[in-house]
Order: structure tokens, then sequence, then C-alpha cells
């Protein structure tokens, strides 16, 4: 659910007109409701509320401060993946205690500014970090809690772009190898084992793939007992999708933690998520105006505004976004076009031959289920200013990230003295 919906044929955001926002700050802009954020974040939290969780927001998915404050007041930690994100983390207000630090290159640095925060518990994914964060820990008298993220070798995810527990995937490491990994940890003194973390893909639609990864958890955390870890906590990632408005239908967070209950109730383990597309996809839609109706010899071609570097999900994975006029003509007849932005590269496109109700240049269309992986994706090529980001509350609205100037993009660029 989110709180896009049409008024009088026109599409509002929450109590604000869309087409007047657009007016107000110019296109292409995104524009999140804070409402659905809220949303989301609630009913994920209620599947589990009688269990002990720790819903660790996914970072990644959209890192604006405003959005990161929405989701900590409403008791939410993150997961993070750079020394980026955890700053981010922490000024938004996120308890260092509720913040997990994933990803395969963590650097010293990166490290040491999480050990110096004290957050919550790292995800180690290879060996050699193993060894430095041991040695890190030691060096600044420290010990750094940790989880071992294993490879289930199990495939899931809508694109191969984003299944991320197969053993050809770059994360994790192997599951034959992880008894002996935590049998090395348990000997260290700069790190203290705290659980077992696994993380299998992203925008996965059925629990087929969820299941066997997590019983294949629940038996390797059976397994480390008995060699003397003490397992407190299962990270058990994030991945649940949502409908994009093709496809197949994810499932309901609600079925999603009857899964998880039947099969880790016997671990009595803290159990820690990483949700992020759940969260913020579906809050956030991308606005953008039409330049020009081309007509060419075999297709039709709908010019906007946006382009591949304001939203590259499509070029990058496929990735299906309804597209909606922001105002009905209830006289519009449908029109096959393909959706596409100005920027020189074939790959550029929002949609290919999609049917759509007929608009006019100079008017705006809503790129739909644009809150996740859509802004922190986006580049300046072309030379193209990143995007502003707006933030919805009933009938107010804030801009969170103003549009550099053309200025404020060639302020970063100096010519070396011996070419001036």
């Amino acid at each position: 659910m989110h709180h896009f919906d049409y008024r009088d044929g026109r599409l509002y955001a929450e109590g604000i007109d869309v087409a007047k926002l657009a007016g107000d700050i110019g296109t292409p802009f995104y524009v999140y409701s804070e409402a659905t954020l809220r949303r989301h974040i609630s009913v994920f939290s209620n599947a589990f509320s009688d269990t002990d969780i720790l819903v660790a927001y996914s970072v990644k998915a959209n890192s604006n401060l405003a959005i990161l404050r929405i989701l900590a007041n409403e008791g939410a930690g993150a997961d993070v993946v750079s020394g980026g994100e955890l700053a981010r983390a922490l000024k938004a207000g996120i308890p260092p205690q509720k913040i997990v630090f994933s990803g395969v290159g963590k650097t010293e640095e990166e490290m040491r500014a999480a050990l110096e925060a004290g957050i919550y518990q790292f995800n180690v994914e290879s060996e050699p970090e193993l060894d430095v964060l041991d040695a890190l820990s030691l060096k600044l008298g420290k010990q750094a809690p940790v989880a071992i993220r294993a490879n289930p070798d199990v495939a899931a995810g809508g694109h191969d772009k984003i299944s991320t527990g197969r053993k050809e995937d770059k994360f994790g490491v192997a599951w034959a190898d992880a008894r002996r990994l935590y049998a090395k940890a348990r000997a260290m003194k700069g790190v203290l084992i705290k659980g077992l973390d696994l993380h299998i893909g992203s925008q996965i639609s059925e629990l087929a793939p969820f299941e066997a990864a997590f019983r294949k958890a629940a038996d390797l955390i059976t397994d480390l007992r008995a060699d003397g870890c003490a397992i407190e906590r299962l990270d058990l990632g994030g991945g649940l999708g949502i409908p994009y408005g093709a496809g197949a239908v994810p499932p309901h967070p609600d079925e999603y933690a009857k899964l998880i209950k039947r099969v880790t109730a016997p671990l009595n383990v803290q159990l820690i998520f990483e949700p992020g597309r759940m969260i913020a996809g579906n809050a956030g839609i991308l606005v953008t105006r039409v330049i020009y109706d081309k007509k060419g010899e075999a297709r039709r071609f709908l010019i906007v505004d946006a382009a591949m570097n304001d939203l590259i999900r499509p070029a990058l994975y496929d990735a299906h976004h309804d597209i909606l006029p922001v105002a009905k003509h209830a006289e519009a007849s449908d029109v096959t076009y393909d959706v596409v932005g100005p920027v020189c590269e074939s790959s550029d496109f929002f949609a290919k031959a999609r049917k759509l109700p007929e608009v006019a240049p100079g008017e705006y269309v809503a790129i739909m289920s644009a809150g996740a992986y859509g802004a922190v994706q986006a580049s300046q090529y072309n030379s193209r200013p990143l995007v502003p980001e707006v933030l919805v509350n009933g009938d107010k609205y804030a801009l969170i990230r103003r549009r550099p100037s053309l200025e404020d993009m060639l302020s970063l660029e100096s010519n070396p003295e011996w070419l001036d």
C-alpha cells in the first residue's frame, strides 16, 4: 500500500497535488510519502510483535537523512555497508547499539569508526576481514561483536544481479568453511562471537528460497553451539520484494514472519532483519516532464527530462516501474511508447513498448515505486545535476535534498597549475 492516488483525475502524494508540486520544485524530482514509510516499517515490525527482533533498515535502499530520521523515530536501527552510511545513520539519530555493519570490503578506517562508535554487530564476510578486525580491535583495546556471514548457496532474487546467496556470489564465506572460521574466531581476543548472518538476495517474491536458507541456518547454529560457540543472534538479512506493478506479488510480511517463527522458534535467538526495498520502495515516485513525443518509423518515443542517471534500475536490472500520467484526461486514448530520457546512451529508458494514456509535451508523468535504489544510485552523467528529493506529510512538503547548480558541480573540479 502507498499514499499516491488520483483525486478528480489529478495525482496526489498524500494531500499534495503532484502537478502543483512539480511547478514549485521543477522536474525531475523524487517525492516520498512519510505516511507510507511509517506504515511499512510498522507492518513489518508488527508481524514480529511477539519476537525479540532488531529491524536494521538497509540504508543503501534510500539514505536520505530525513528518511533515516523517520525510521529512527519508529524505532528502527540501520544496516550500513560503508563508513559514509555509518555517518549518515549516526547523524540521523540512530543509536549505535542498533547498527550492524555489512559489506565485503570494509576498510580499516571504516572499522575504526564503527568500533569507536560502539556499533551492535559486524557482519564479517571473509577470513582476511576477520583477521584485520581482530588486530585492529586489539590495537584499540576493544572487542568487536561479530556474526560471520555464511553463504547457503540458495539462488533467489528477481534478477541475476541482485542474487547474493549463491556459492559463486562475492558475499559471505563458503557454508562448508563456516565452522572452521567460527573456531578461529573463538580463539581470537579482539572479536566476540555473537551470531550468524546470511542474506540471499533482493526482490524475492516467494517463500521457498527463504525457507531453504533459514533451515540451513538453524542446522548450522545447532552445530556451532555444539562446537562451543555462544550463538545468540541470527541475522536473516532482507530481500522481501515489493509489487512493482508487473510479475509476481511478494508474500505479505505476516506470511514471512510465520515461516521464520516456525523455523527459528527452537533456537531461542534474537532475530535481526535488514529490510530496505520493502520499507522505501513504494514510498517514493520520480516525477518527470515530457519534452517531446517523437514518432519514429517503427516506434513512438516519449522523451522525458528524467534519465538513467536519475533512476538507473531499468537500465541496470531491466526493472519494471509503472508509469502514470500526473493528470488524467478522460478523452485520452492509449498509445504504445518507449519512455526514454535525454542521456546519450541506448540504455537510457524507463519502459519499452509500454501502453500508456497519451500525454503531450509539457505534461508530467510519475514513475512509480522509485523510493528504493533510485536517488541513492543517481549520478551526474552527462553533467546533469542530481535531482531534488521532497518529503510529503499530509498537506505539507519539504525539500530534503536540493538540486545542485551547475556552479556547485563545477566547483569540485580545478585545473592543475600548469594549465593556467
